[in-house]
């Protein structure tokens, strides 16, 4: 994937020209541009392509149009799926399209990461024994599922006690995080011998910010987030609390917390999860 930091005046209809222009030069140099993601409010574009190597691709930009990348990083297809989807729609220039918006409108790439944790998850299996703490975690990963399928998102991977999922919408996320905490409080009212609480942190942000790791900054941020949480608590980056302005939630903002690897506190806000607006909005 290579990350562009767009000129002053250039047009989606540029950006559009330039894909095309690409294309027929990608033969050349042996890649494939596959397609691409506009964000517009940041000025910048990323592209997909399929290249032997980073060179490849940036002498097939250099030529076709001079508009080189700012960074070109090299990732697995599994895990561009797992962030970005599987199954995108483009426009007949190969901009990605936004998915359940307008027939035109682009998807800016922007992803809302999330993770849940069990929260003490070595302790269930010391206490409970091996099958029935399986057992627990299997309802664990029922839930989350059922909830990641139910408001759009994908999951990534599974952590071994945890989910990591990525959605298009910021709010569709906290949607899916509120589903996920009120249905294991159901199961633990039906289960009070085997009660079960997860942690859950989401933030948001675009494929590329540092070190050439695809959403690495998101990724870190939620992690920290979700480890940073209490029991049956969800935390959201403040960036997910302003994307989320006039959705109908209720964040509760806890102020700035200290997280591991990062240099500075973050603002974190708590999602009220039990509140009824969330499941209306």
């Amino acid at each position: 994937m290579d990350i562009h930091n767009l000129p002053e005046g250039t047009t989606v209809d540029d950006v559009a020209k330039a894909h095309v222009a690409d294309l027929e030069a990608q033969e050349k140099y042996g890649v494939q541009y596959l397609k691409y993601w506009v964000n517009e409010s940041c000025g910048k574009v990323f592209c997909l392509v399929d290249a032997p190597n980073p060179e490849a691709a940036h002498r097939c930009h250099h030529e076709a149009h001079g508009l080189v990348a700012e960074k070109i990083i090299e990732l697995q297809p599994e895990l561009a799926d797992g962030f970005l989807g599987r199954d995108i729609q483009t426009d007949a220039a190969g901009a990605v399209l936004l998915p359940g918006g307008a027939a035109d409108e682009r998807d800016p790439g922007i992803r809302t990461i999330l993770f849940t944790d069990i929260v003490e998850s070595t302790t269930l299996t010391q206490t409970l024994g091996d099958e029935a703490a399986l057992a627990l975690f299997d309802v664990h990963n029922t839930v989350v599922r059922n909830a990641l399928t139910d408001q759009g998102g994908r999951e990534v991977k599974h952590t071994g006690d945890g989910i990591m999922a990525s959605f298009v919408s910021a709010a569709a996320a906290v949607k899916c995080a509120a589903q996920i905490q009120r249905d294991l409080a159901k199961h633990a009212d039906n289960q009070r011998d085997r009660p079960l609480k997860v942690r859950i942190g989401a933030a948001a942000g675009e494929p590329v910010e540092h070190h050439h790791d695809l959403f690495g900054c998101t990724v870190q941020l939620a992690a920290r987030l979700c480890s940073h949480a209490s029991p049956e608590q969800i935390l959201v980056s403040n960036v997910i609390a302003e994307l989320c302005l006039g959705k109908g939630f209720a964040f509760q903002d806890v102020g700035e917390v200290a997280l591991k690897g990062f240099d500075r506190p973050v603002r974190a806000h708590a999602v009220a999860w039990a509140d009824k607006a969330i499941a209306a909005a």
